[in-house]
């Protein structure tokens, strides 16, 4: 994967840049020392690493913006990090780069049950922002598979989804308002404790940018009331191609579940044996869960029950406790780790029309098979984003190109049947040499001149989202003069 030059003069200057951000941050806050800035070399996409410039830890937004201007002054690269959970390299350094973390501005700033919104630092983890909330009868809707780690920096980023956003939507659907750091220092607020802000949609715009545009350092966040009650039901099918139409049958149908979840046979078997979730033996299995009063789960299992009979399920089986839900949503939501302990795998990250489910799903296995590399299928179903697994060794020669080349190959299978590159991992260095085969030329252009906006310097997140070859009389540093 081709990165730009670093920055000569930059990397010359080291012990002046870190100075100067030592007299705004304290001494503990900025990380210099080459063993320690290791920690940072990489992200989830673990197959690329390179240790940054420096890492610096603020824990205000006054300090955010005392470390841009510096660095802005200084001509430096900025690469934002939440809790590095990406994976698509969204938070990969260059060796010229100073990373900014956010992890230690993790304060609830302010909670409005009334209005239904809460208030916090961007470092506060997802899974955190429910836990403030839930004893007074609320939660934060967007639930990553990580969100027992994952910063709201990170997921206002890459417009981050989860399990239950069929219902409840992505990030950007329940996110009001932020305070975010232009790359000059300038601290800006969009939107509010409100939905719909006058003027321009510009909270739309910076939701799902990851980072090029600014470092989002507050977020209101809608908060919702917790439902009556939650069931899901396992249905198990001999085939991924009985599973998916299953699904786009459900869809069709007019019933809302607030998820259902896909897990092929592979994917199965490694999550039963890593939590004991109890999943049935099958080729593929979905998870379909349902919320609201008693008799309004019972109506809508009995629908999707119907639904299900139509596909023989080999397996339906509806949740009967509490303890049961949670087992089968632990089985799901360690899913991504549990393959790790098994094989090294890329997570791939496109979406797709419901209705192209069962074509992409045969169509995926083909591929793999042309390859000789197995792929195993978690995803959310009901809207469409696909997470296939491409597992492969990353200690044979050769094999970690021949799986970015069959996930290459997924994603543009996605884009055929109409769907796009990313659903909510965003694009990173995974698939920025993608964007081309999703946007013509003068479509990127006017993504670029938004940048040119934001960040006219490009300093913001180098060598992300944009393919290098667009973006390369863009990137051209201006040297920085040496003492």
């Amino acid at each position: 994967m081709e990165m730009p030059t670093p920055s000569a003069a930059v990397l010359s200057n080291k012990d002046r840049i870190v100075k100067r951000l030592m007299e705004v941050l304290p001494s503990d806050a900025v990380i210099y020392a080459e063993e320690e800035t290791r920690a940072y070399e990489c992200d989830a996409l673990t197959a690329y690493k390179c240790p940054p410039l420096c890492a610096v830890l603020p824990s205000n937004t006054q300090e955010v913006a005392d470390v841009l201007k510096i660095c802005h002054e200084e001509t430096v690269p900025v690469v934002p990090r939440g809790s590095g959970t990406s994976l698509a390299g969204g938070a990969l350094p260059t060796a010229d780069c100073v990373i900014l973390g956010v992890a230690r501005m993790n304060d609830v700033l302010e909670t409005n049950y009334e209005d239904r919104i809460i208030r916090v630092q961007t470092g506060r983890t997802n899974l955190s922002v429910t836990g403030a909330v839930e004893e007074d009868g609320f939660f934060y809707a967007p639930d990553p598979s990580s969100q027992l780690a994952c910063a709201i920096a990170g997921n206002i980023a890459m417009n981050s989804g989860g399990a239950h956003c069929l219902k409840y939507g992505v990030t950007t659907n329940n996110l009001l308002g932020v305070t975010m750091v232009l790359m000059d220092g300038t601290v800006t607020k969009i939107g509010g404790a409100h939905m719909d802000a006058a003027g321009l949609d510009l909270l739309g715009l910076i939701c799902g940018s990851e980072g090029q545009l600014g470092v989002v350092t507050e977020a209101t966040l809608r908060i919702l009331p917790k439902p009556e009650g939650a069931r899901p039901i396992l249905l198990g099918f001999d085939s991924n191609v009985v599973a998916g139409a299953c699904v786009s049958d459900i869809i069709k149908a007019g019933v809302l579940p607030v998820a259902i979840e896909f897990m092929d046979k592979l994917v199965i078997e490694v999550a039963e044996n890593f939590s004991g979730a109890g999943y049935p033996k099958c080729e593929a299995l979905l998870i379909v869960e349902v919320e609201g009063s008693d008799a309004e789960i019972d109506d809508q299992l009995a629908k999707i029950t119907e639904i299900a009979k139509r596909h023989n399920p080999v397996e339906l089986r509806q949740s009967t406790s509490a303890e049961e839900s949670a087992m089968i949503w632990l089985g799901r939501k360690s899913a991504f780790g549990a393959v790790g302990q098994i094989n090294d795998y890329m997570c791939l990250d496109g979406t797709i029309p419901v209705s192209a489910l069962p074509y992409v799903l045969k169509r995926t296995g083909e591929l793999a098979d042309q390859y000789g590399l197995q792929v195993g299928n978690v995803f959310h179903a009901g809207d469409g984003n696909m997470h296939p697994l491409v597992l492969f060794d990353a200690n044979k020669d050769g094999d970690l190109e021949l799986a970015e080349a069959l996930g290459a190959d997924i994603l543009r299978l996605c884009v055929e049947v109409g769907g796009c590159l990313t659903g909510e991992h965003g694009v990173g260095v995974e698939k920025r040499d993608l964007m081309v085969d999703q946007y013509k030329p003068d479509d990127l252009e006017i993504q670029m001149q938004i940048k040119d906006v934001f960040d006219p310097k490009w300093l913001l997140n180098p060598a992300k989202v944009f393919p290098l070859a667009s973006s390369a009389s863009r990137r051209q540093p201006t040297e920085i003069a040496a003492e």
